[in-house]
């Protein structure tokens, strides 16, 4: 086929939906390449969950399994659970994988870091879990929990590394404050934080922040560059978590999963577009749309939308909001988005302001989500992101510095 025919073809597959061409190698694929030497030898732990997979889908569980000159012999599973078979939130037990008749370890039940009994009889624990950019999601807390008790039990740690579906650039989102760590924000990081979770993990390690230092080693990607998006990588993306089926919806829930936690306007989980709206039964759609549109927020657009989700907040009620659109995604702030949304409602309809209407029991979980009761307080007081635009961006600038050692991928 002429050269000509075959970017006609690129061209016309890529506005179909069809998969573009891999065109970056994860750690897996290196590490297959590689013949698994990193690993010869040596007892293997693996923390996994379904996104550790290759170019062919197969789980990363089955290939190390099968790989002639790797002894798995203990899995580690994160929220969700190894195969994925657990609900957001709910405590998973340990058990015995069906596949591979290997003990399986829950890191997201009673402990949520590997114990010294876990760890007895393992020489290397490896990491291959898909992220998706954002502090408060805990698959890297989970993996930093599980750097300190391999520092602690004297293992090896590996990553093997896979790409920020928000890229490499960036950072929104100030550090978290002491008295405000937790789970959902378990490391002193911005919220939307510009790095692979390899880049992440050096930096954990190299930062002190995991306390004792772990004998890490990150297996790069071959092939990622820092202005990459996840579609611009060819990957096939595995869901994250139940609410993440796209790799597009990562872009969204740092723009609205602060505000979804109070659980007073839906954001789209129990709809069709997961955390990519906001609406209620008593908001006017256009009008919410023409307000927000005249913020006229860098690449972003704003469409009235007339819902009636399927489960969770307003369920069976016909709601009416916005749908958030990125037209422009390197200019769109996305963190800034629902504070936005939060001050327009409260300046449309002043007695529905969300703060003022939220259970106050979740304000503990928004202050340890943003790192501080600082953004709560300061907000509620005038219902004005200009209140906390300072604040929320002091550490963007210091962190960029600090991170860029421990880039794996250049600028």
């Amino acid at each position: 086929m002429k050269k000509s025919l075959l970017i006609g073809l690129a061209l016309l597959l890529a506005g179909t939906g069809v998969a573009r061409p891999i065109v970056v190698k994860t750690g897996i694929e290196v590490l297959k390449a590689q013949r698994f030497e990193l690993l010869e030898g040596k007892r293997v732990g693996l923390i996994t969950n379904p996104t550790g997979v290759d170019d062919g889908l197969r789980s990363t569980v089955d290939i190390l399994n099968e790989a002639p000159n790797v002894e798995l012999v203990a899995l580690f599973g994160p929220e969700h659970g190894v195969r994925g078979d657990a609900h957001a939130g709910d405590h998973v037990g340990n058990q015995t994988d069906p596949v591979t008749g290997l003990p399986v370890y829950s890191l997201y039940g009673k402990t949520r870091k590997p114990t010294s009994e876990m760890l007895r009889g393992i020489d290397v624990l490896v990491y291959d879990i898909q992220d998706i950019g954002c502090r408060s999601f805990t698959y890297i807390s989970t993996m930093g929990e599980a750097m300190a008790a391999a520092a602690e039990n004297g293992i090896e740690f590996v990553v093997l590394d896979r790409p920020n579906p928000l890229g490499g650039r960036k950072v929104e989102g100030p550090l978290v404050q002491d008295g405000f760590f937790s789970f959902v924000s378990q490391y002193r990081i911005p919220y939307v934080y510009g790095l692979t979770c390899g880049e992440l993990a050096m930096l954990l390690n190299g930062e002190g922040m995991i306390g004792k230092p772990c004998n890490l080693h990150v297996v790069a990607m071959e092939g990622w560059k820092r202005d990459m998006v996840y579609e611009d990588t060819g990957l096939q993306w595995i869901p994250s978590s139940p609410h993440i089926p796209q790799a597009e919806t990562a872009f969204f829930y740092p723009a609205s999963g602060i505000v979804g936690d109070f659980g007073y306007l839906s954001i789209g989980v129990g709809y069709t577009i997961p955390f990519q709206m906001f609406a209620a039964e008593w908001i006017d759609a256009e009008q919410f749309a023409d307000s927000l549109n005249a913020l006229k927020l860098p690449g972003v657009i704003f469409r009235p939308i007339h819902v009636k989700p399927f489960y969770s907040v307003g369920q069976g009620k016909q709601l009416h909001g916005v749908q958030v659109h990125l037209t422009k995604y390197p200019d769109a702030p996305l963190t800034d988005i629902q504070f936005y949304v939060m001050q327009e409602i409260a300046r449309l309809y002043p007695d529905r302001a969300v703060l003022a209407n939220a259970d106050t029991a979740r304000f503990r979980m928004m202050d340890q989500v943003t790192g501080s009761d600082y953004v709560r307080k300061t907000f509620a007081a005038r219902n004005r992101f200009e209140d906390i635009r300072a604040y929320w961006y002091k550490d963007v600038a210091p962190f960029r510095t600090l991170s860029r050692k421990y880039y794996l991928y250049g600028e």
